[in-house]
């Protein structure tokens, strides 16, 4: 076709020419076609005033930090939203319109105005869906492949390691004394003391150029047996106390000899008070069994607890005596209650069917009154041992020295000491009997004579402030007296004015000195 054949085809369809055919009713398709974009965008000619719009509030203050976000500006209506309120009225075509005259202007629709929208973080649009096969298609050819399991979330990072947590260093709260409050309390000073971490432990040391042999520490236990469990013993025993102007320590160790072969401490300490108030009177017990015997740790342990009962009876006596200084009472009454204490020694043996020396002990005693107006410290017992006093730096040997058997005259006393036997015969020679000359056969003697009685040692002795008392058993005497350093290093340690705790006094007492193996026990008294 030429160009001039085609001017028919643009003159019927174009869009400016209205449709040939007569339309009076206005509401064909093409109508509203043409009517919609007048409608959105107002039709031709002067524009009609509009309200004002009112002002928008001022934006608020931002907070103090919370991110500013800004409000966009008000978007404009969609185009959906003309068209959900209806068709506009439809205008007349050009040959109707000519005849009626110009169509009134029709108002633009009130649309309510869309808040502001913050802005949001953009999403990521959701995975567009996978289409579905209907019922009635026909299945693909091959394999059908189906959803799996969902994946398993990624693990995790490994964990750092927590840092080793930093070693604070100690410190102590010293309390503010409450005060009356005031509006404005002024900042005092900082009370908080710090306090070194590295505090030292006591350690067991020796004395010498080199240590000895066995262990410092507990190697074996000794044996139990069904029965007789009443009877085991402990490694160490540590007590302590303080009264009027004294403070008492106390400690009992198993040797090292006794701890590598797992035998029981042979030692036995017991601490006792007795009474109230000023009238107290504080009971130290010191017993070691014998070394060969078998069960001395028991009768070193029955001497404590017997003479222990003795003193407990009689003990406020006792007090009286040693407040008013009646040495002499007080010596003949403990030479007494010591005497019954070995007595049920002997019975005891006996009745283990054992012989007298082999079930006894030594026994060493200190009573200290708690009256702090008297200083009077009385020590008695029988055995061997130590008694020994720190002044000035020196220990002084309070051990009370025996007198020689010859030289022990007046009234027998039981466990000490009898009179010389009387003379049979006359200077001249002569025998003076009462039987005219008629000899006597002598006595028969069915049981086992027992053996002599140690001597009765006693000693009552003053307190000065400053002073140390010690009372030693003799695993700790003998390296006192054989070993001087071992002297030297406690009067070191124990001439401050200040006593040693528990745990200091225990590791002074375990002091080891090459050559002294045997059990030791010590009681200290320090004076204020």
């Amino acid at each position: 076709m030429t160009q001039q054949g085609d001017n028919w085809w643009d003159k019927l369809y174009d869009e400016s020419e209205p449709d040939t055919a007569p339309t009076v009713s206005g509401d064909t398709l093409d109508d509203h076609f043409d009517t919609a974009p007048r409608a959105v965008q107002g039709p031709p000619g002067p524009t009609p005033p509009h309200a004002p719009t009112p002002p928008s509030p001022p934006p608020a203050p931002p907070r103090p930090g919370a991110a500013s976000v800004q409000s966009p500006p008000p978007a404009s209506p969609p185009p959906s939203t003309a068209s959900a309120l209806g068709p506009p009225p439809a205008s007349p075509p050009p040959s109707t319109a000519s005849a009626l005259g110009p169509p009134p202007a029709s108002p633009p629709p009130s649309v309510p105005p869309v808040p502001p929208v913050p802005s949001v973080a953009s999403v990521p649009p959701p995975p567009p869906p996978v289409p579905r096969r209907a019922p009635w298609e026909v299945p693909e050819a091959g394999p059908r492949t189906f959803p799996g399991p969902p994946a398993p979330p990624p693990p995790a990072p490994p964990a750092e390691a927590p840092a080793a947590a930093p070693v604070e260093t100690p410190t102590v709260q010293v309390p503010v004394p409450q005060g009356p409050l005031t509006e404005e309390p002024d900042a005092g000073p900082d009370l908080t003391v710090e306090v070194s971490a590295s505090v030292p432990r006591p350690r067991t040391g020796f004395i010498g150029s080199r240590p000895p042999t066995y262990e410092a520490e507990p190697t074996a236990l000794p044996v139990a047996r069904p029965g007789e469990l009443a009877e085991l013993v402990a490694d160490t025993v540590l007590d302590g106390a303080r009264y009027g102007t004294c403070t008492l320590r106390a400690a009992s160790v198993r040797g090292d000899s006794a701890r590598y072969r797992g035998e029981p401490r042979r030692d036995a300490l017991l601490t006792a008070r007795f009474g109230h108030d000023e009238t107290a009177l504080v009971l130290v017990a010191v017993a070691a069994g014998s070394r060969a015997a078998e069960d001395a740790h028991l009768a070193a342990a029955d001497a404590c607890h017997w003479i222990a009962e003795a003193v407990c009876r009689s003990h406020a006596r006792l007090s009286e005596d040693i407040r008013s200084g009646r040495r002499g009472d007080l010596k003949s009454g403990l030479h007494r209650l010591t005497d019954r204490t070995y007595g049920k020694l002997r019975a005891r043996a006996a009745e283990r069917g054992l012989a007298p020396d082999e079930y006894t002990a030594t026994l060493r005693c200190l009573l200290v009154p708690a009256d702090p107006d008297c200083r009077t410290r009385v020590f008695f017992g029988i055995g061997g041992g130590g008694l020994f006093r720190l002044r000035d730096g020196s220990w002084q040997d309070l051990e009370p020295l025996l007198p020689e058997p010859a030289a022990v005259t007046g009234a027998p006393v039981v466990g000490f000491g009898s009179p010389p036997a009387v003379p049979e015969a006359t200077e001249e020679g002569d025998r003076l009997t009462m039987d005219l000359g008629i000899t006597t056969a002598p006595p028969l003697v069915e049981e086992p004579v027992p053996p002599p009685v140690e001597p009765f040692r006693f000693r009552a002795s003053v307190a000065r402030a400053g002073d140390t008392l010690l009372l030693a058993s003799p695993g700790l005497a003998e390296p006192m007296r054989g070993e001087p350093a071992l002297a030297h290093e406690l009067a070191d340690r124990w001439s401050d004015a200040e006593p040693p705790g528990l745990a200091a006094f225990l590791a002074d007492t375990q002091l080891r000195v090459t050559g002294y193996a045997d059990d030791r026990t010590g009681v200290a008294v320090w004076e204020a």
